[in-house]
């Protein structure tokens, strides 16, 4: 229970801030992410987490339970005492779904995830072809694929878009992506048509830093103060401060792909040389790792699984990025100053020495005298990164404002 006027409790894992209901969705947000943090968990306990009555939190489970976003779980129930039999509540993961979809420079990746982020089934489809129709075409036969192959009787609740450069969450834009050659290309609208899905969409990093904040291993620690930086062919970042992943006034927060990095010879797609998304792009790394007979198909995850298999060369080629991505890192921690910094890079990722590397760069071009073990991790989603990138923004949704209706829950 809370204490008097003005004062707190310590908050454990999970635990949201004690604000009261303003509307009635501020209550089922509530309600439903402490069933996400704590479930399975009794009725009393949500109220208690939420700082929310009895009975606010009895009509909001009601309605969450007639939507199909939380389930009792009696198999969580304690041994039978005197009274009334305490069932728990616990998130809706068989009945119900969103589709999460990624655009990345060459392919499509589309996934079904249930309500906790995890990955029911996944499909990549190289691009045949990259302007925006026959892109945009390929991801809805896609989703339709998906969703036959997989769906089976789940509802699908959303589908959330996840691509690099700059995209315009209000107005479901790709704003520019140099790489793709897509210039104010709108996405959401054509999607929604296709799919007759809600559609959300949103960059990389924002992406990828909601999904660490809802399910990620530092989610609590994430929610407080946190930077995302994304390495991939596009470099982005996002940060969030209070809980909130700030966008800009343009949805144009984050862009760092042409921060200089010092002795880089690579041509970036702005006509320059020296730019960080040209230094340490996958598309760099991979061509350089071909010319050296490291990897026969022209893929990062190839270098990765060579060099996890003890290759010297491939393991000094992804540290030699992980340094740059490293000294990146140490200018984000000291223009944030975050509670956490996470970083998707492939060699990270799914190498223990070159997060030590990483790590180490960033220490040696800080000045912020962060612990470095504590404060940069890898992501928290290393097998399904773009998978777990789409799919958050509309899980994000979900969790921020539950849909109000039944009728919103579509049929698959």
């Amino acid at each position: 229970m809370s204490g008097p006027t003005g004062s707190r409790r310590p908050t454990r894992r999970g635990d949201l801030p004690p604000a009261g209901p303003r509307r009635p969705s501020d209550s089922a947000s509530a309600v439903l992410r402490a069933v996400l943090d704590h479930g399975p968990i009794a009725r009393s306990s949500v109220a208690r987490v939420t700082r929310l009555s009895a009975a606010t939190v009895s009509g909001v489970v009601s309605s969450l339970l007639d939507r199909g976003l939380v389930r009792e779980a009696p198999e969580a129930a304690g041994r039978p005492g005197i009274g009334r039999p305490h069932v728990p509540l616990d998130i809706e993961t068989e009945a119900v779904a969103v589709v999460g979809a990624h655009i990345a420079v060459p392919r499509i990746t589309t996934a079904l995830l249930d309500l906790r982020g995890r990955v029911i089934a996944q499909r990549q489809d190289p691009h045949r072809e990259r302007d925006p129709a026959s892109v945009l075409a390929a991801l809805g036969a896609g989703v339709s694929a998906l969703r036959h192959e997989h769906g089976g009787r789940r509802r699908i609740i959303g589908l959330g878009l996840a691509t690099g450069g700059w995209v315009n969450t209000a107005d479901g834009t790709v704003v520019e992506h140099p790489l793709l050659g897509w210039r104010n290309v709108p996405v959401g609208a054509p999607l929604a048509q296709t799919t007759g899905l809600p559609v959300r969409i949103d960059s990389n990093s924002r992406a990828l830093l909601r999904a660490e904040q809802l399910f990620g291993g530092v989610a609590t620690r994430a929610r407080d103060s946190a930077v995302h930086l994304f390495v991939g062919n596009v470099v982005d970042v996002a940060f969030a401060v209070g809980g909130v992943v700030h966008q800009g006034p343009r949805s144009a927060a984050g862009a760092v792909a042409h921060l200089p990095v010092e002795g880089c010879t690579e041509l970036c797609s702005c006509g320059r040389v020296g730019c960080l998304q040209a230094a340490v792009s996958e598309r760099a790394f991979v061509r350089r790792a071909l010319a050296g007979g490291l990897i026969a198909r022209p893929d990062i995850t190839s270098l990765v699984e060579v060099a996890r298999r003890g290759d010297g060369a491939a393991v000094a080629l992804l540290q030699e990025r992980a340094r740059l991505v490293g000294r990146a890192a140490g200018l984000l921690l000291d223009l944030f100053d975050p509670e956490v910094l996470v970083v998707s890079e492939a060699g990270a990722n799914r190498l223990p020495a070159c997060l030590e590397v990483l790590r180490a760069e960033a220490a040696a071009c800080s000045d912020t005298r962060a612990d470095m073990t504590r404060t940069v991790h890898p992501t928290s989603f290393p097998d399904h990164v773009l998978a777990v990138a789409g799919a958050a923004v509309a899980l994000d949704q979900v969790y921020v404002a539950p849909p109000e209706r039944y009728e919103q829950l579509r049929a698959s």
